[in-house]
């Protein structure tokens, strides 16, 4: 007789991650045979550049491949410093430096060192599908503040004055956003911080991963270089996933207060332990060598974003702005909800949308519900400009055939 599994309180109040189902989904289907164009997943088709990928084999070669320090090689950590004030203007040491096996775990282990039961997390929506699950899993409560298209999917001063409670314990940033591409101008992000330095007791964290994938001449910033006065108190986190196209490398790092700092160090010693030591190397090249291949890489996304939202506009019942970054776009589907899909299915929400898209025309999009923010789904376009095309022409087909 199998025994009987109790699953603990903490994996009962999340979901699976709904892009890697979408993504893992649409796989399924390619190997049944089917003509399908996934656009949910997360990652640039380019390939990481020669350089760091010959740093990499470098490494393997040297024999670099034992234990480094729990959250990061020295050498990383000066690498990640001088990114930092190159890029951002912000100083930091290496001990204010964690190295974690990608974002994700960064964020985890900020949470897990600093949520008690009760702790309340406010998050922008839409929003990343994984920062209220890791919440959830620490302890805290996830605050959702709806930030829509009126206000460009980005959180008001007013709306973050309006969540603040005594019991919240951070405030979560992320700029260019997933799944919008919403992205925050200085100034935007000085009346945010307006906002914060009345409450001492909110802390920041900042999502940056996208820093380097902007677009029409929009200047980047991160909250802690445009209020000093909020450095001590906001985790900045980055990685080197988006920009260098090393999303299977694993390797996301964050700078803030030491004290914070070693407390993560506490958490990550007890868990995954360090990254792998070959990534880290990896990083180290990608970090301080040529980031030449960036504004050609960049012209392409720029390329393909146009594309997009100007195809998706055509299709009846879609609406879609033009986001400042990343490589995501968040089109409304308000037009599509109460039509029958050809399969006699009506269409009640964009999960249904989505659904009876991939079914009629085998086109893989993130729903607007896993984002919190509805009704809309996610696309990515990082895919090549053909496979976009025709995913464009299969989206306007199937909203047309919708009655």
């Amino acid at each position: 007789m199998a025994s009987h599994l109790t699953l603990s309180n903490a994996v009962n109040r999340v979901e699976p991650s709904a892009t890697i189902a979408v993504t893992t989904k649409a796989a399924e289907l390619k190997r049944a045979g089917e003509d399908v164009i996934g656009l949910g997943a997360g990652e640039p088709d380019f390939d990481t550049p020669e350089h760091i990928k010959a740093a990499a084999i470098q490494a393997i070669q040297d024999g670099k491949t034992k234990y480094t320090p729990a959250d990061g090689l020295p050498e990383l950590k000066q690498a990640i410093c001088a990114k930092f004030l190159r890029d951002n203007d912000l100083t930091y040491t290496p001990d204010q430096v964690h190295v974690a096996p990608g974002g994700k775990p960064v964020i985890y282990n900020a949470f897990l060192a600093t949520l008690n039961e009760g702790d309340e997390v406010i998050v922008p929506a839409p929003y990343w599908v994984s920062y209220p699950a890791m919440a959830k899993l620490c302890g805290g409560v996830p605050v959702f503040v709806s930030c829509g298209p009126n206000a460009q999917y980005k959180l008001t001063p007013e709306a973050l004055e309006q969540a603040i409670t005594p019991k919240t314990r951070w405030l979560i940033l992320n700029s260019p956003s997933n799944p919008t591409g919403a992205a925050y101008t200085a100034a935007e992000l000085k009346a945010l911080a307006d906002v914060l330095l009345r409450h001492p007791q909110v802390w920041v964290l900042t999502d940056d991963m996208y820093e380097h994938l902007v677009y029409d001449g929009f200047e980047y910033a991160t909250i802690a270089q445009v209020e000093p006065g909020l450095k001590d108190r906001t985790l900045t986190m980055n990685g080197v996933s988006k920009a260098y196209a090393m999303t299977g490398w694993r390797i996301g790092y964050a700078a803030g207060p030491a004290d914070l700092i070693k407390t993560m160090r506490k958490v990550i010693s007890q868990t995954t332990s360090n990254p792998c030591s070959i990534s880290q190397h990896a990083a180290i090249a990608a970090l301080n060598g040529s980031h030449d291949f960036l504004p050609e890489r960049n012209t392409v996304f720029k390329q393909r974003r146009d594309l997009v939202v100007a195809e998706l506009n055509k299709a009846d019942g879609l609406t879609c702005g033009t986001p400042e970054g990343a490589f995501y776009v968040y089109p409304s589907c308000a037009g599509a909800i109460g039509k029958i899909s050809p399969s006699g299915k009506r269409i009640e929400s964009d999960t249904d949308f989505a659904s009876e898209l991939l079914q009629e025309e085998k086109v893989a999009v993130v729903m607007g519900e896993a984002f919190g923010l509805s009704p809309a789904f996610r696309i990515s376009y990082a895919t090549s400009t053909e496979a976009l095309t025709e995913a464009m022409k299969r989206i306007q087909r199937f909203c047309a055939a919708l009655q």
